[in-house]
């Protein structure tokens, strides 16, 4: 495959230089147009900006500079300024879950870099002395952290004895204490205000019912606080979609998210027990819930059809008798998602990050009372790309009984009478969903003259439970219908040309796949990112989130080998009708067998496909340089298939070995 791989790459690279795409009357070459979509980079990166304890600087991860590190601003403006240098020569995407501790001193961070295996510690920067040590010699999986409010400890859960339980560990002299040993999953540790008690959530072993528990922070036996059922978290030992209990700042009460509506909405209740209260009731689902210093107000942020904005709702009472009042909305885009939300000390500010379909995030500040914003950050980019960048439309179409909503790109600046190929775009999970982000693909592929189609396919997030749940045993099938019928909305538009194509990561991914499969003439070509052809071969190879992903979506393998079939495009490869493109990373993370084995059926088959892995990745390419060679490889493989007039068969040589 490498001498395969070389001769596409060398073929791509030719079309990009002599076919550039014709996009609304100019030509624009992949490989310029990939550079200049890749400089759009936002300064922020994965963590929530976190205020120092005196209120004078908002830190965030940055990836912005010649190395990566931390970095802060003032929340009166200014230019970021680099707390740390890759915090102390760890890479920054080794460096997780920067916490800064309550007395401003350290900043604690996760990091394997001195771990043989799977596992991490967690470490100490001066910020005064800039230098870092190692705090815990756990050597295993650590999930979340929490500093005391007094400063002296860290609780955390970590993965020491096979699951995952409580610890605690002083600072700095590192003594670590184990407080649980259930053999449930404890997770998310979170502090009362006088640092004696710690609440925490334990999953049964199906990672779907949630006990939230407290226990002293000197040990002894844990007590339930309330429980929670029927919420499966795919990511229970990372950051989950239950979340960390939310304590208010007297201790008294505790905020959770729960489906218990059938929309995933905040409710409260007492740290000693008692029934649970609706914080804001709505149907939306809600995220991000922090409260203020003084306990009389929680901000929030709110999902409405892939928006989110920024609410607020005033504590009536809390305690034994909590109660809210009215939420109103203190940040409302028109187009764009408000996240990472932060008090700052003094309860005067809020600091939130705000992306768009245009943007990547910025760092922004709004004063809970006036209303009024500043912008901390701005998005880097080249000169002129963003005028060069597309808007996308919401639209909305029938697919059997449903109602799917999709974001539309169409090429500026088109001329009349004007028709373009179009890009049917999956997204992962599939419990996800495309919201008001910025997305690179979809962008580079606009710009270079395809129309692209993103729907929220049966399955997504943030729509209600029900449509959730609604491609339960049915992927590959139920969510692909969704994307057909996405394609025959578009071909009623008078500015398609009749080509369509297929991709997506991940779950986005086997779409694709499906699509290539199940869907005979819909699509002339396909991309599968990341993609899993065989749910069998995964739930007997893959991590354990996945093994409860599968079961939660279609049982236990034992006893239902047919419905894992039946989602699996890999047992249907005889089917394949559309010319395929298999792509995904290889390095540090193992996980490409599924699509080596898949491409080895499809070339068995005699299908028409190409293949390529990029090295030095996970199973998804993120890198730079790979990503920037994977849009041209995209570019070249779409362009064959919905530019050119001739027909490809699907039973013609394998095309992977075609130059």
């Amino acid at each position: 495959m490498r001498n395969q791989t070389a001769a596409f790459d060398l073929w791509c690279a030719l079309l990009a230089l002599v076919i550039p795409a014709s996009v609304a009357g100019q030509t624009r070459a992949p490989d310029t147009w990939a550079d200049r979509i890749l400089s759009v980079r936002s300064a922020l990166g994965g963590d929530v900006p976190q205020w120092s304890p005196d209120g004078k600087l908002i830190m965030f991860p940055s990836s912005i500079g010649e190395s990566a590190g931390l970095a802060a601003i003032s929340p009166n403006g200014g230019t970021p300024a680099k707390l740390t240098d890759g915090l102390g020569g760890v890479p920054f995407q080794l460096a997780q879950q920067p916490r800064w501790s309550p007395t401003g001193e350290f900043i604690s961070y996760v990091s394997d870099k001195e771990v043989d295996g799977n596992g991490a510690d967690i470490w100490l920067w001066s910020v005064r002395e800039a230098r870092h040590v190692r705090l815990t010699f756990h050597g295993a999986r650590i999930g979340s952290t929490s500093w005391s409010p007094d400063g002296k400890s860290i609780a955390f859960s970590g993965g020491l004895n096979g699951n995952y339980d409580i610890f605690t560990v002083s600072v700095p002299d590192g003594v670590v204490r184990q407080l649980t040993s259930d053999i449930r999953y404890e997770t998310t540790p979170a502090w009362t205000p006088d640092s004696r008690t710690l609440v925490f959530v334990r999953t049964d072993d199906h990672w779907v019912d949630h006990d939230i528990m407290k226990i002293a922070a000197t040990g002894g036996q844990p007590a339930l606080v309330t429980a929670d059922r029927d919420f499966f978290d795919y990511n229970t030992t990372g950051t989950p979609a239950f979340g960390t209990p939310v304590l208010s700042p007297d201790g008294g009460t505790v905020i959770f998210r729960s489906w218990r509506t059938g929309w995933v909405n905040y409710w409260a209740v007492p740290i000693n027990g008692g029934t649970p209260v609706a914080l804001a009731p709505e149907s939306a689902d809600q995220s991000g819930a922090v409260w203020s210093p003084d306990g009389r107000t929680v901000a929030f942020g709110s999902n409405h059809n892939g928006t989110h904005d920024l609410r607020v709702v005033p504590v009536q009472n809390a305690g034994a008798s909590v109660r809210f009042g009215p939420a109103r909305v203190l940040v409302s885009p028109a187009l764009g998602v408000a996240s990472n939300f932060a008090w700052s000390p003094d309860g005067t500010r809020i600091s939130y990050t705000l992306a768009s379909p245009m943007h990547p995030a910025d760092l922004y500040i709004v004063s809970p009372g006036s209303g009024s914003t500043t912008q901390l950050t701005s998005t880097q980019m080249a000169a002129g790309v963003a005028g060069e960048l597309v808007t996308p439309e919401k639209v909305t179409y029938k697919s059997d009984t449903l109602t799917i909503t999709a974001y539309l790109y169409k090429p500026r600046n088109a001329s009349p009478g004007q028709k373009f190929p179009a890009i049917v775009f999956g997204h992962g999970g599939p419990t996800s969903q495309y919201a008001d982000t910025y997305d690179q693909q979809m962008q580079y592929f606009a710009g270079l003259g395809y129309v692209v189609l993103a729907p929220n396919f049966r399955g997504s997030s943030g729509y209600g439970r029900a449509f959730a749940d609604a491609n339960n045993k049915c992927w590959a099938h139920c969510d692909l219908a969704d994307l057909v019928a996405g394609v025959e909305y578009l071909k009623k538009q008078p500015y398609i040309n009749g080509k369509f194509g297929i991709t997506g990561t991940s779950h986005g991914g086997l779409l694709a796949m499906a699509g290539a499969t199940f869907a005979p003439g819909v699509f002339q070509a396909a991309i599968a990112h990341g993609g899993t052809a065989d749910r069998i071969y995964y739930y007997n190879t893959q991590e354990l989130r996945h093994i409860k992903q599968a079961e939660n979506e279609f049982g236990p393998l034992k006893g239902n080998e047919e419905t894992y079939r039946y989602v699996s495009p890999f047992y249907f490869a005889k089917e394949v009708n559309t010319p395929i493109f298999v792509i995904w990373g290889e390095g540090r993370w193992p996980g490409s067998n599924n699509s080596k084995n898949y491409v080895a059926e499809l070339d068995r088959l005699y299908k028409t496909y190409r293949a390529k892995a990029y090295q030095g990745e996970n199973y998804y390419v993120s890198g730079r340089a790979n990503v920037r060679q994977m849009l041209i490889d995209m570019t070249a493989y779409f362009d064959q298939y919905l530019r050119q007039a001739r027909t490809v068969s699907s039973t013609s040589a394998n095309a992977s070995m075609q130059p």
